[in-house]
């Protein structure tokens, strides 16, 4: 599976005005967008990503942060991407602004498919300049296309 399979344009927001000034918010946002894709309750998803922060933040270092949790009735994974050119404050580990959300729901039942998803998008993020490059996207089109150009040439 690729990442380009899991997210789609409508599921990228790209906050240049910084509407979502914190983590609550982003979350809230993020919850808005994975819901819909794996027909839950915002708040259902909400509550699952708030209880997984709890037990650590996703926010992993060099700007990124990827909340992630599983559902039972999710048919298959789930993604969307929050960008934040100004940062927010995640309660990274590194203590620094976080500009890349990528988020992830998927099934209960798929383990070992969720942990493949984490990994592709950690190795999507760990190249600095895609960080980059993703941080500062135009728009949802652009990010997007940065995400299938990567699809394609990775292994």
């Amino acid at each position: 599976m690729r990442l380009s399979d899991i997210i789609t344009k409508e599921r990228i927001l790209v906050d240049r005005a910084g509407a979502l000034p914190s983590k609550a918010a982003a979350l809230h946002a993020l919850a808005g967008l994975l819901g819909s894709a794996v027909s839950a309750p915002e708040e259902e998803v909400l509550a699952l990503l708030l209880e997984r922060e709890q037990l650590q933040s996703t926010g992993i270092g060099d700007g990124v942060a990827i909340p992630h949790s599983a559902l039972e009735h999710a048919e298959a994974q789930a993604g969307a991407l929050l960008l934040f050119p100004k940062g927010i404050d995640f309660d990274a580990i590194d203590g620094q602004p976080v500009h890349i959300v990528f988020g992830v729901v998927g099934p209960k039942r798929a383990t070992g498919e969720h942990l493949r998803t984490l990994a592709r998008i950690s190795r999507l993020l760990r190249d600095e300049a895609t960080r980059k490059l993703l941080a500062n996207a135009e728009g949802p089109e652009v990010a997007y296309a940065l995400i299938e150009s990567h699809d394609a040439t990775a292994k």
